[in-house]
């Protein structure tokens, strides 16, 4: 849930081509430049923070959800967390409103009814053009509990946008493997956790590693999904992300301490074993019925008294610095100075 703060400093996408001549290259340098500015507008209020008012304006398009503070999860945009460190990102699609875009969702709550997958995926372009040793995950999965439909058309979009000649210069195109470092500079990897039910059998080029919503079990603790099976291509993930063992008045030190320990010791197995294999787990949370509130950000920065989940994480991984970790995906990630770093072993 976030937005840019600024569209200063974006240079325009190096694949916009521009004609011989000095006088109209200029003038397609501006231009480029204007579309490029007008893409990242639209972009914004994903690629930042969701708010109260944000929310509410939405209403007309939602109906009554919950308070922003149950979906709230970062408080910063992907280009800052990109800045700050981040190279793996979670998001949520289904269409905007009127079922001709896809945009972005978190359970019922709608992000941005303007913006367009391929609004935030140019901001990432722009990115990797001007960082191109990087290398970017992107997990992107279906939002359920929209109310708009899962239909054809919106698998073919996708298919459309994953097979363009655009996404053959920024995404890596191979499938069913994670590939090396060399083949992902200045890339997108695809995480697919989303189906094709709808396409056409000759729409069959895939791309990313396929993580297979049927077998990634609900709230689980442990799972493990086979990606490729002739490779022996396993992903082990956590995703422990309600804490349903826990009574609605166990309060907030409890949850966190549930959510913190399956966390470590999913990660102490990443340390340990499968060493070649690709290990995920998601240190973000929530209790949202529960009295009080265990919101995504109370679970993870605490609530003023109780400390949450990243703090209890920071002394853990710089313990253990220079070990293997896997994927660790962080709400609210900067709020605990050093945690990045400590995660990435720095």
């Amino acid at each position: 849930m976030n937005r840019i703060a600024s569209l200063a400093g974006f240079a325009a996408l190096s694949f916009l081509q521009v004609s011989a001549s000095p006088a109209g290259g200029a003038a397609q340098a501006v231009l480029a430049q204007a579309a490029l500015s007008e893409i990242l507008t639209r972009g914004a209020p994903i690629l930042g923070n969701y708010s109260d008012a944000t929310q509410a304006s939405l209403l007309r398009y939602t109906g009554p959800v919950a308070s922003a503070e149950t979906y709230r999860c970062q408080e910063h945009s992907l280009l800052q967390a990109l800045n700050e460190g981040i190279r793996v990102f979670d998001l949520r699609y289904a269409y905007n409103p009127g079922n001709d875009t896809i945009g972005f969702h978190h359970s019922e709550a709608l992000l941005a009814p303007d913006t367009r997958l391929e609004d935030v995926l140019f901001g990432l372009y722009s990115w990797l053009d001007n960082h191109p040793t990087e290398a970017i995950l992107f997990s992107l999965n279906y939002e359920s509990g929209t109310g708009t439909p899962n239909d054809p058309a919106l698998n073919q979009h996708l298919y459309d946008i994953f097979n363009s000649d655009l996404a053959k210069k920024y995404w890596v195109q191979t499938n069913g493997t994670l590939g090396t470092l060399g083949q992902a500079r200045g890339k997108l990897t695809l995480l697919q956790r989303f189906t094709y039910n709808y396409l056409p059998s000759t729409d069959s080029k895939r791309i990313g590693i396929f993580l297979d919503g049927a077998h990634w079990t609900d709230n689980g603790k442990v799972i493990e999904l086979t990606y490729n099976a002739a490779e022996n291509q396993v992903a082990y993930i956590e995703d422990y992300y309600y804490m349903d063992e826990l009574t609605t008045d166990a309060g907030t030190a409890a949850n966190v301490d549930l959510k913190y320990n399956t966390t470590i010791a999913h990660i102490q197995n990443a340390t340990q074993y499968n060493r070649n294999q690709l290990y995920i787990s998601f240190a973000s949370a929530s209790h949202n019925d529960a009295v009080p509130q265990v919101s995504p950000q109370i679970m993870a920065i605490g609530d003023g008294t109780v400390p949450g989940v990243n703090q209890k994480l920071l002394p853990w991984f710089q313990a253990r610095k220079g070990q293997r970790f896997g994927v660790v995906m962080l709400d609210f990630y900067d709020a605990v100075p050093g945690l990045v770093e400590a995660v990435i072993g720095l």
